[in-house]
């Protein structure tokens, strides 16, 4: 697998992504900074989590208009798959490749602990290690991760198999709609979360619940 993680100022779970993938895969992936030119020929581009220019005006507007983000454009509309996680997620909905907002979450209070997900959607590259309605652990640190979109673009979501995870369990930790945790694009080759699956990759984290996903992409994109 040739991946790519994009870095913007402010971001600080970008070493933690590429642990993850270098882990996983075998191979560093590519650092792309945000004022970079362009992309490598790569099968997965990854934005991680953080606070992306101090999560001003709205979190990850700023990045969203980035010249690089053009690049994440176009990479995801010839099919190469795109993965936001935290942030990341912020920043593709900035950018307009996935649908919807992320607000404040609910309580008003930063959210840090461990979650539960339920996998909705399992017949996706991304999710073909896991189970349909598998429950996985996994931890999330956000302030702006309550999901909401219209009731139009809502039922499309639900109706085309985009919902990728859900919070489980009366463990959703920020209001969002439905308990969605995480959603796809149309062609699915798109997805953002919230919560953080390079976190639970290995035993010395606690569990590997997060492994799963990577797993899938590594057999996938191999």
């Amino acid at each position: 697998m040739k991946a790519a993680v994009i870095v913007f100022p402010g971001l600080n779970r970008d070493r933690d992504m590429i642990a993850a993938l270098t882990k996983i895969s075998g191979a560093k992936p590519a650092i792309v900074w945000h004022q970079d030119a362009d992309i490598p020929d790569v099968n997965l581009i990854v934005i991680p989590g953080g606070f992306s220019y101090g999560d001003y005006l709205r979190c990850g507007a700023i990045a969203a208009r980035s010249p690089i983000m053009d690049k994440v454009r176009e990479r995801a509309a010839q099919g190469v798959k795109v993965l936001g996680v935290c942030n990341g997620f912020q920043i593709l909905i900035e950018a307009g490749l996935l649908p919807g907002a992320l607000m404040r979450n609910m309580s008003l209070k930063f959210v840090c602990r461990e979650v539960k997900l339920e996998v909705v959607n399992a017949d996706t590259d991304f999710t073909r290690g896991y189970a349909k309605g598998q429950i996985i652990r996994c931890p999330v640190a956000h302030h702006d991760g309550n999901y909401f979109a219209d009731a139009d673009t809502l039922a499309r979501i639900e109706g085309d198999g985009r919902v990728a995870f859900r919070y489980a369990e009366g463990t959703n930790p920020n209001g969002s709609v439905n308990d969605i945790a995480g959603i796809f694009n149309e062609q699915k080759n798109v997805l953002g979360l919230m919560p953080h699956p390079e976190n639970l990759i290995e035993s010395a984290h606690g569990g590997d619940d997060g492994r799963a996903l990577f797993t899938s992409l590594l057999k996938q994109v191999a």
